[in-house]
């Protein structure tokens, strides 16, 4: 007699569950470009989304507790002369946004707690290289400051923000680069391009260390790092038929698994929770979210339930986990763009009876603060992420006035203290020169303007009594002769 074992996980019965109208987000223009992106990207503080604007490029920046119907004239981020084709929050300033846009500039912007009052137009820095349109930015997950772009003249551009400066560029790529993603530590880079090749690449020189093809169709290819090392991509056959597989970067021409899901033509977004090892599929254009769990046990993707709502998806933004309820045992916050306007909030759960925190649904996850700076990255050096403990729930600090332009940094949080403090001393002895030349300058003018004042303070008193003495010391006449000449 034979049975079947059913797998056990934790995760089988996740549901997902799309909260009511009132608590989502309304009469919002996403975007109506045709780039491959999600058009929307969510931290603790705030919800970006990529929005049609006449004369230019915008996104819209909201606070969390701003849900309903929004006017109609509500504040932008402003700035670029074409549309903005991707967004990325800094993972350790949650004030910080960069966007790239079909104008070939990145801006890197801050944003106030509470929101914006009015549209942001001044962006912190200006990062221009790329000589066609910017596609893709993406920040580095342990070095502050460290931001990815890449755009359509092939070519990839490593910054360190802080002061504006390309760090590394890489030209590896003969065609567009439809993705890219570090791995766990931020010691690699994958990227995907259009000529269907899969890439592992050292990002401090931009060397190849290995290749592959992805997936055999020509539309658009995704690839991510697992925590542990292995590959996820997504992308599509040769007769265009939706594919994920998983790769190890030892041997990336041969998956370990290769499935077809269905022949719908969106690009397929995997979006990934390295704390639960599950992977979220969302496609352009699909009206479902599917997700499975990764494992050391064949078949190694393991597919748990797929979520369905009635109206195909634009765009999709996925909550980081510090970002989740514990209480309610959430394990994930999608923000789904629907293209009636609607941004839908679907949260994803464990069902459990008990009320306490569960420490097996939350490990340590990726807090807000960096393991390294720019310049001690760059040398050489890898962190592993300072991870934090959400069982007493996280709250998001306040904004901590990071943004300093200065000649060396422009957004100075750091964990290297001491350079920090040399960076602002040297910034003060600047000042304290300035004004004291200041003082010196105004010192003189004060000391000049008196003795002017005291000279002619002397002259009026010396006139006043040479008057006097002239009115003391006559008989008259001079006034009465002076009265005859008026009257004649």
């Amino acid at each position: 007699m034979s049975f079947r074992v059913v797998r056990s996980s934790k995760f089988r019965h996740v549901y997902g569950q799309a909260l009511k109208r009132e608590q989502c987000y309304d009469n919002i223009r996403v975007s109506k470009s045709s780039w491959d992106a999600t058009f929307c990207a969510v931290n603790p503080k705030f919800l970006a989304i990529i929005v049609e604007s006449a004369g230019g490029g915008a996104f819209i920046v909201l606070p969390h507790n701003k849900v309903g119907r929004l006017a109609a004239d509500h504040p932008l981020v402003g700035g670029h002369k074409g549309p903005v084709l991707d967004i990325a929050w800094c993972p350790h300033n949650d004030n910080v946004i960069a966007s790239g846009s079909e104008d070939c500039v990145v801006k890197v912007w801050h944003i106030p707690d509470g929101g914006l009052i009015k549209t942001l137009t001044e962006p912190v820095v200006d990062l221009i290289f790329h000589q066609r349109r910017v596609g893709l930015v993406l920040w580095h997950p342990t070095a502050l400051n460290v931001l990815l772009t890449a755009g359509s003249d092939n070519q990839v551009a490593i910054w360190n923000v802080g002061t504006g400066e390309a760090l590394v560029k890489i030209d590896c790529h003969p065609d567009i680069v439809y993705s890219a993603c570090f791995n766990w530590d931020g010691s690699e880079l994958l990227t995907t391009c259009k000529d269907k090749k899969i890439r592992i690449i050292n990002p401090r020189s931009g060397e190849v260390e290995s290749e592959a093809i992805c997936h055999e169709g020509s539309k658009a290819t995704r690839a991510i790092f697992l925590r542990h090392g292995l590959v996820f991509t997504t992308g599509f056959s040769k007769m265009s038929e939706r594919q994920y597989s998983l790769r190890t970067p030892d041997a990336l021409s041969e998956p370990i698994v290769m499935v077809e899901l269905d022949t719908s033509n969106g690009v397929m977004f995997p979006l990934y929770d390295p704390d639960t090892n599950l992977v979220y599929l969302c496609g352009k254009g699909d009206s479902v979210i599917r997700y499975f769990e990764i494992t050391a046990e064949p078949p190694f993707v393991h597919y748990i339930n797929t979520f369905q709502t009635p109206d195909p998806q634009r765009g999709i933004g996925m909550m980081p986990k510090r970002g989740c309820d514990v209480t309610s045992c959430e394990i994930s916050r999608f923000y789904r763009l629907n293209n009636s306007g609607l941004c839908q909030v679907i949260t994803m759960t464990v069902p459990r009876k008990s009320e306490l925190f569960q420490e097996d649904l939350y490990p340590d996850t990726l807090g807000d603060s960096a393991a390294l700076t720019a310049e001690e990255w760059i040398e050489g050096k890898n962190a592993e992420p300072i991870l934090i403990s959400l069982k007493d729930g996280y709250k998001p600090p306040e904004s901590k006035a990071t943004i300093t332009v200065s000649k060396r940094n422009m957004l100075d949080k750091g964990p290297a203290k001491g350079a920090k403090t040399a960076n602002l001393a040297q910034v003060s002895d600047k000042t304290l020169q300035e004004f004291a030349d200041e003082i010196r300058k105004l010192k003189a003018m004060i000391v000049k303007h008196e003795n002017r004042i005291r000279a002619l303070e002397a002259e009026v008193a010396l006139s006043k009594a040479n008057a006097d003495e002239d009115g003391s010391g006559g008989d008259g006449l001079n006034t009465g002769h002076a009265l005859g000449d008026d009257e004649v």
